[in-house]
Formats: structure tokens, C-alpha cells, sequence
């Protein structure tokens, strides 16, 4: 039976489109959709059970694969499969969990997974901008309670132009790289990169990408309305008490409100808060707190989240006394660890980043291998949160996907600022000690100061804020929050991250809660984060000004050369022999990498020894040293033999050749010893090649005047011309 398959086409521009189909593909799935344009095909899947789990979160799994047959690859390793997903997937996956989640209502627990594949790859789409795109079509297709459809994508500016889901050649050349998700009438996710923007281009992007969200979410509907709707799925929700949620506001709200207007630690408000939800359980008896514990636990939460926003919207105050536009102390320290290439400390109330700069040759580059993008990075970031930095104990089982995104988000934020003819491959490792608050922000500042005390020549230094926004629908008040605290992550409307320079804005990151916020005030709050930004660079700068002007003395020091490609080999040597004993005696690092643009080798030289450096290079100039025909050259004879003597041009060690007894002088020559003896140096010119003997010759004679009445001696004929006379006399005897 031929499936009746559904379609929606979707304008780009520019003769692009995406289209949308669904009643062919995996229809056991609760809903599915395959997203095209031009030849990159996802394949979404939605699924979530009915029956509900005993939770207080959505167990929602978000998956994006790439498969390699969808570039006509294999899969490396030795078991030639998809395995663990990298982290460009994870990124993505990331990027569309973070705009789904809030869509789910806070009381449905099933078990839902959403999975994105992309099964054909086309060089000039980019996959991860059409995959929330797919995820809200193929949800609009099932019977899942969700709020309403919402979609993503990519916006670019290529000379001022603004560009909806440019090429990877476009992004190449572009002023911006940002992901907007968005509904209809809300923006609810934004992260990037900029090339120091200002806060009006960066929100007139996310206004151009609005637009065409709200194109792709009437398109979604269209197919919904055609395949036909299903009626949304009944589940038992969490049991609710409007008289037990009265009770425990009027118990919990004005303790809370008057311990968070004290102003106190983390450590304290935590014991505090604590104490109030022990001092409420405790006054039901055990019977009702067996049955109730839970909500009880739940609105006293509500309550807490309420007297905090009301101290903030009312009084201006925050949990640890602060104002809303005040930054917490800071101090930083630089060339803290010893034995690293470059270290730093960022402390900034109670968060602290300890970050490690390692240097190194392309032979440390980050290897990228995905089935829409192969490459690799020179300049790379580590982010890592144990859990000791916010005091919790928990088994470390590989590298979160927190830590991905976090780490991601510093590396855009500086990736920028490192200079393009920087010769290294460079590392940063940002160990989280402590955190409550923006770490990732941290990160970008402790990597700023590491990368400068390694000596690396950043253009500009980079500072990085977080930022929180508390607002109220009814008053229309609002409270823009810097520098927030872990607890107001949590309860405020918006979040999120800007990092620049003095000059604009660098990356972004931001999850926005509140239906409708106003583009007015979203502006304001990148403003106030301008100022926070600033105020944390001045800090930065005040330990340390500028790059160190060299790398630490037990640092590696890089040079580069270049030697044409038939030099390659002779570099190399037989069986790498050449290479391998030149490091091993110059205590260097070397790698050697082929231009394909200029069709010139290009040598790495990595090493701590500068003497050993040094040599390396007077080796590449013997290799690659070539004589100019008519050119006069001092040479050292290094060997004496009974035809002439080997030579070795001092420009050039290694660079032998022979200068023949006839060579030596203008009188007959009997011993060679007569002229030249070992370790002399003499000056000889260079004739190219012989052609009788068709090797290279030099001359001593030919640079020392002629004896007087000198008589040129006739050219002695060769073993091959004799042969020919004696055969032409036979043939006139006979």
C-alpha cells in the first residue's frame, strides 16, 4: 500500500527552501517528520509513555545523531560504528532540550524521548539549525500535552546583510553566528558568537530571526491541520491543595522574606531556609506528613521563590545584600602553578576558576570528525565541574554534557581574540573550584589572564557576566539582576550569559522564561550587562595589562619555516631517521605539514632550548641550501682524498661536494696536500653542473689570476672519444 504522505515547503529565499513531510518514515513513532532542504534529510522521532513515573522533573531525552553513511563514510575505529555522540551533537542536542523542556507542563513525568537523525548530509545546509525545527513538527503531529509549537535558526551577517541559515562558507566570512528558539509570540533561546557587535545589532538579529521562526511555525501548523490533529493525551497530574498551599504561604512567606533581606552566605541562608521547611513538617503530625510530604516540601518552594522575587521587585535587595546592578567582589591572581605554561585564578564571590594554558604544535590540534564537518581546531577549551566545588559528593562518570556546553560557550567567547598568526596550538583547562553563580563566566575570565600570562597575544582581553531578570506581569515591574547567584538562576524569568571585550560583545547565551518579554526591556539588560562586563575587564586588567611579551622560560618557544616540497623528504630522511635523530639531539619537538594552496612544506619547531632551535633551523638551510651559478663561496675542507679534496659550504654544514685536483690551482697539482689540508677554509667558486661528469663543480683556481705566460693545455679527450678514434683508424687501414 503506497503511504499518503503530507508536505509543507517553507521559503528561505535566495532559491532555498526547507520542506516538511511526514506519512512515510517510522509511523510507530507518536510522531515523525523528515526536515529537507536542498540534500540534507533529519529524520525526527517522538515518543513518550503513558505511563507516568514517580518524579518531580520530565524525564525528557533529547538525541541528535549524525550518521556517517549520510556523507558516504565510514565510522572510525576499529569497530566501524556510530558510537558515544560527540560533542558537536551534544551541542545540539543541548540546543534543542533547552527550548522544548519549558514547553512540557510541570506536571507531566512520562517518559519522552526525542530522537534527530540526520540520514543524508549536504555540504552547504548546516544540520543543527533545522533540528528544533523538527523535534516541534513531529510533537505538533503527536498527542503529547505541549504549550505550543515553537522552531530555531541560524542567523549570520555577511557584509551587513543578515542571513537566515547561512552556508559554512558564509559563516565563514560572517560578523555573527547565533541560534534563536523561539515562539510565535516569545523568544526563548539565544546563543552565539560575535565579532565584538553592539547590544542594538545583536538584538536586531534575534528580531530578523523572530520573523522567520513565526514563517516556520505556520508551516507546522499547516501540516499538523492536514495530517489531521490529535486529541492531547490525558495523564494524572501531581494532586494539588489549595487550602494545605495557603497555610504553608502564610507559615513560610515572611520568614523567608526576612532572612533573604539579611543578606547572608550561601552556607547560611541554606541552614536558615532549612530550618523553616524542618520547623513546617514538624508542625503536622506524622500521619498527615506521610501523606503530604511532598507537597509540603513543593509550596513551601513556592513560597520561598515568592518572598525572594518580592524583595528584589520591592526593595531592590538580593539574597547576599546586594543591589541589582552590583557585582560581587573579585580578586585574581596569575603564574599561580609553577610548572604550567600559563595559569591564572578568578575568584568572584563565591566562584572560582583555576585555568591552565598549554601550548603546543598542530600535531595537539582538536580533531574534529563528524558526518557534516571534518577539521580541527587550534585554540580549544576545557571545562570541568567537579563536585566538590558547590560541597556535594557524587560519583564522576565522564564529562557532562553541562560541561560541554559551559566549556563551548567560553571557547566562542574567546576563540576570537586569539591573534590569526598565533603559531600554537593552544589548550585551555578551566578547573571549577568553587561555584555559585555563573562559572562558565569565570572561565572566560581565569582563561583571558592564563592565555595572557603564556604570552599569548590575545588582540583584546575578554570579560564575562551573567545576568538575571525578575519581573511581574500584573505591576509591570522589573529588576534586571547582574552577576547572579546560583538560587536566583532558578527563580528568575531570564538568564543568561555576555562575554566581550571593551568594543562588543563576543559570544551570548541566554534561556528565557517569560512569555513576551519586550525587546525594550531586553536591551536594557544587555546594557546593565555592558556595565557589569566592564566593571569585571577593569579587574582583569589590573592583574595583568597585557600578553607577557615571550612565553615562560620552561614554555616550549615555536618557529616556523618553510622549505619547498622536494625538500620534504630529504628533512624526513629514510624511515623518519633524519627527523628522529634531529630531535633527539636538539631536544625539539618537529612537525612538518604540506601546504596545499602555496605547495610549500611548512616546519614546526617546538622547543624550550633556544640553541636547539637554532640548530634545527641551520639544518633546514643546509638541506634546503642551493649555490648560485657564478657565485663565490668560503667552504671548509673537510676530507682529503687523492683526486681533490670534499669541501663543505660553511653557509650550509652538511652541504658537501667535491673540488677536483685540477680545480686547485692553475699550476699542474701533484698532491692535493701541496694546496689545501684538512680544516681549511678557502674561497671557491660555484659552476653548476658539469656537463661531461654531470656533477656539481667548484673552482679554486678560477678565482686566482692566471701565472704569467700561462698556456691553456688542450682538453684531454675521454676513454669513450679515444675508443671511437682508434675504431675510425682501423676502419681506414682496412
Amino acid at each position: 500500500m503506497i503511504p499518503k504522505v503530507f508536505k509543507e515547503v517553507i521559503d528561505l529565499g535566495d532559491g532555498r527552501e526547507i520542506s516538511i513531510e511526514t506519512g512515510k518514515l517510522a509511523k510507530q513513532a507518536h510522531g515523525s517528520v523528515v526536515v529537507q532542504s536542498g540534500n540534507c534529510m533529519l529524520l525526527c522521532t517522538v515518543v513518550s509513555n503513558y505511563d507516568q513515573k514517580d518524579l518531580d522533573f520530565l524525564p525528557l531525552t533529547v538525541d541528535y545523531r549524525e550518521k556517517f553513511a549520510a556523507s558516504g563514510r565510514y565510522p572510525g575505529g576499529f569497530f566501524k560504528r556510530e558510537a558515544r555522540p560527540s560533542d558537536g551533537e551534544i551541542l545540539t542536542m543541548r540546543l534543542v532540550d533547552r527550548v522544548l523542556r519549558p514547553l512540557f507542563p510541570k506536571d507531566y513525568h512520562s517518559e519522552t524521548q526525542v530522537m534527530i537523525q540526520l540520514m543524508s548530509h549536504d555540504e552547504n545546509v548546516m544540520p543543527d539549525a533545522m533540528a528544533g525545527l523538527a523535534a516541534s513538527a513531529a510533537i505538533q503531529l503527536s498527542d503529547f500535552p505541549f504549550e505550543c509549537a515553537i522552531s530555531e535558526v541560524r542567523v549570520g551577517r555577511v557584509d551587513g546583510q543578515l542571513i537566515i541559515n547561512p552556508t559554512r562558507e558564509q559563516l565563514a566570512v560572517s560578523e555573527l553566528d547565533m541560534v534563536i528558539g523561539a515562539s510565535a509570540d516569545s523568544v526563548m533561546m539565544v546563543e552565539g558568537e560575535m565579532k565584538e557587535i553592539s547590544e542594538e545589532e545583536m538584538v536586531e538579529a534575534i528580531k530578523f530571526a523572530h520573523d522567520a521562526i513565526k514563517v516556520q511555525i505556520d508551516a507546522q501548523m499547516r501540516l499538523a491541520d492536514a495530517f489531521g490533529r490529535k486529541e492531547v493525551r490525558e495523564y494524572d497530574g501531581e494532586l494539588e491543595d489549595e487550602e494545605l498551599q495557603k497555610k504553608i504561604h502564610e507559615m513560610a512567606y515572611d520568614k523567608v522574606y526576612a532572612i533573604a533581606k539579611a543578606g547572608s552566605s550561601k552556607q547560611e541562608r541554606g541552614e536558615a531556609f532549612s530550618a523553616i521547611k524542618e520547623e513546617i513538617l514538624e508542625s503536622f503530625s506524622e500521619e498527615e506528613r506521610e501523606e503530604n510530604e511532598d507537597l509540603i516540601k513543593k509550596y513551601y518552594r513556592k513560597a520561598e521563590k515568592e518572598a525572594i522575587r518580592d524583595l528584589t521587585l520591592n526593595e531592590g535587595l538580593r539574597l547576599d545584600g546586594r543591589k541589582t546592578d552590583e557585582v560581587r567582589p573579585i580578586w585574581c591572581e596569575v603564574d599561580y602553578l609553577p610548572s604550567t605554561h600559563g595559569s591564572s585564578i578568578f575568584t568572584r564571590g563565591e566562584t572560582q576558576a583555576l585555568a591552565t594554558v598549554t601550548l603546543g604544535t598542530s600535531r595537539e590540534a582538536n580533531q574534529i570528525d563528524m558526518p557534516s564537518f571534518e577539521g580541527e581546531e587550534t585554540f580549544y577549551l576545557h571545562y570541568n565541574f567537579p563536585p566538590f566545588c558547590t560541597g556535594e559528593a557524587r560519583p564522576i562518570r565522564g564529562t557532562s554534557r553541562r560541561e560541554i556546553g559551559h566549556g563551548n560557550l567560553a571557547q566562542r567567547a574567546l576563540k576570537g581574540m586569539i591573534p590569526e598568526d598565533c603559531p600554537y596550538t593552544v589548550r585551555v583547562v578551566s578547573e571549577v573550584l568553587e561555584s555559585n553563580g555563573s562559572s562558565s563566566m569565570a572561565t572566560v575570565c581565569s582563561g583571558t589572564m592564563a592565555l595572557m600570562d603564556a604570552g599569548v597575544q590575545m588582540v583584546k582581553p575578554v570579560s564575562g557576566i551573567a545576568m538575571g531578570l525578575i519581573s511581574d506581569s500584573e505591576s509591570g515591574k522589573y529588576a534586571v539582576l547582574s552577576d547572579i547567584l546560583g538560587d536566583e538562576d532558578h527563580l528568575g524569568d531570564m538568564d543568561f550569559k555576555v562575554t566581550g571585550t571593551a568594543d562588543g560583545i563576543t559570544a551570548c547565551q541566554m534561556d528565557i522564561k517569560v512569555k513576551g518579554l519586550s525587546y525594550e526591556i531586553l536591551v536594557n539588560a544587555l546594557k546593565q550587562a555592558r556595565d557589569g562586563r566592564l566593571h569585571i575587564l577593569d579587574k582583569l586588567v589590573e592583574t595583568i595589562a597585557q600578553p607577557n611579551a615571550d612565553v615562560k622560560p620552561h614554555a616550549p618557544k615555536m618557529v616556523t619555516a618553510t622549505i619547498p616540497n622536494e625538500f620534504i623528504g630529504a628533512l624526513i630522511g629514510p624511515g623518519g631517521k633524519v627527523i628522529q635523530e634531529l630531535q633527539k639531539e636538539t631536544k625539539t619537538t618537529i612537525v612538518i605539514n604540506e601546504d596545499p594552496v602555496t605547495e610549500e612544506g611548512i616546519v614546526e619547531i617546538l622547543g624550550t632550548d633556544q640553541e636547539g632551535i637554532d640548530a634545527v633551523l641551520a639544518k633546514i638551510d643546509s638541506i634546503t641550501f642551493k649555490p648560485t651559478v657564478g657565485n663565490v663561496y668560503e667552504v671548509k675542507v673537510i676530507k682529503i682524498l687523492e683526486f681533490g679534496a670534499v669541501v663543505e659550504y660553511l653557509d650550509a654544514p652538511g652541504n658537501e661536494v667535491l673540488l677536483h685536483v685540477s680545480e686547485l690551482a692553475w699550476e699542474r697539482t701533484e698532491n692535493v696536500t701541496d694546496v689545501v689540508n684538512m680544516g681549511d677554509v678557502i674561497d671557491v667558486k660555484y659552476f653548476g653542473i658539469d656537463s661531461r661528469t654531470r656533477k656539481e663543480k667548484v673552482s679554486r683556481k678560477a678565482i686566482l689570476p692566471k701565472p704569467e705566460g700561462y698556456v691553456e693545455r688542450p682538453p684531454r679527450r675521454d676513454n669513450k672519444n679515444r675508443g671511437r678514434d682508434n675504431r675510425n683508424r682501423d676502419r681506414r687501414r682496412d
